[in-house]
């Protein structure tokens, strides 16, 4: 069994990339997928958005990245059908760690590997990163063992401004560290449908990027940030929200996406 590592990736905050790799992870599984998420911000929102409270982790996705830690000591259930090998604060260290260390752009990578070659591993048909909002070695190493990478992308007139920097990114990792990296597209995120101004400003991404957008853009609702406090996804605390439909479209969409890959002979 293949498995498909998605980056969930863009270097500027608030655009609900937490929220969609938490979501999107849950109706994956939701649709009879073994999903792992990676948590790759060291301000642990992933972590502490799935009912994990970070202060009270002794290992974390640290210790793997730069002790060698085996990453099924640190893998941990949640309540939303999904794993997570979550982060803490000491993330934050890990950057300086890895920056004088040969191979650093493919520690997660070997990670990922090691747990699928583990007889103690769980064979994972998804692995989601949650990126952080950066472009240092973090996503550098995330889009390493990536096999594609989703930017979320709240529908506003700035917001786009660093998607073009990202993809400088990605085409430094296709040269140098992973030439089968896919971009699977633009996800619209905090959309309000209601506006001409969200509308033009994906397509003006489109036709600037030539990249795909996933549909169906996910809404702009409170019932997001009522979830992390839950500790759980929207898909549990809003089951019939417009945003869990939403992000189950995707979720679809994704899989689809990667079954057709699948049999084009792509990792």
């Amino acid at each position: 069994m293949s498995t498909t590592v998605l980056a969930v990736a863009n270097q500027k905050g608030g655009v609900a990339k937490t929220t969609s790799v938490a979501s999107i992870g849950a109706a994956l599984a939701e649709l009879g997928q073994s999903v792992l998420l990676v948590d790759l911000d060291p301000q642990a929102c992933l972590t502490f958005s799935l009912g994990i409270d970070p202060e009270d982790l002794e290992l974390s996705v640290h210790h793997v990245l730069t002790k060698g830690l085996d990453p099924t000591e640190v893998i941990l259930e949640t309540d939303d059908g999904v794993d997570l090998m979550p982060a803490t604060i000491e993330l934050a260290r890990a950057e300086a760690d890895l920056l004088t260390r040969t191979g650093r752009e493919h520690v997660l990578n070997g990670a990922l590997q090691d747990l699928a070659a583990s007889a103690s591993g769980r064979a994972y048909d998804w692995v989601l990163v949650d990126c952080p909002p950066s472009l240092g070695v973090m996503t550098v190493a995330a889009l390493t063992a990536a096999r594609a990478v989703l930017i979320p992308l709240q529908c506003e007139t700035l917001s786009h401004r660093g998607v073009g920097q990202l993809l400088d990114t990605v085409h430094d990792v296709r040269r140098y560290t992973n030439r089968d990296l896919e971009v699977w597209g633009v996800l619209p995120t905090l959309y309000d449908g209601r506006t001409n101004h969200a509308r033009a400003v994906l397509e003006t991404i489109s036709e600037t990027y030539d990249l795909d957008v996933v549909e169906p853009p996910i809404p702009k609702t409170i019932k997001f940030a009522e979830a992390p406090a839950a500790g759980r996804s929207i898909l549990a605390t809003s089951r019939s929200s417009k945003g869990a439909r939403a992000y189950r479209a995707v979720a679809e969409h994704l899989l689809e996406r990667s079954r057709r890959g699948a049999v084009d002979g792509v990792r």
